[in-house]
């Protein structure tokens, strides 16, 4: 509950200092999001290939 509260509040830009640039945070949070979910993705197919010709 308390990560859910930590959590709440992260794109209440106010918060944020004058020097962090909101779009390109953003754009940089959303890239990384895509870029473990994709990795993540491919390191399951590469597992799942290793174990059907390997065993």
């Amino acid at each position: 509950m308390k990560q859910e509260q930590a959590h709440a509040g992260w794109h209440d830009e106010s918060s944020w200092g004058e020097e962090m640039e909101t779009r390109e945070h953003l754009q940089t949070y959303e890239g990384f999001l895509s870029g473990a979910k994709y990795g993540s993705i491919a390191v399951a197919i590469v597992l799942i290939l290793m174990a059907m010709t390997l065993l």
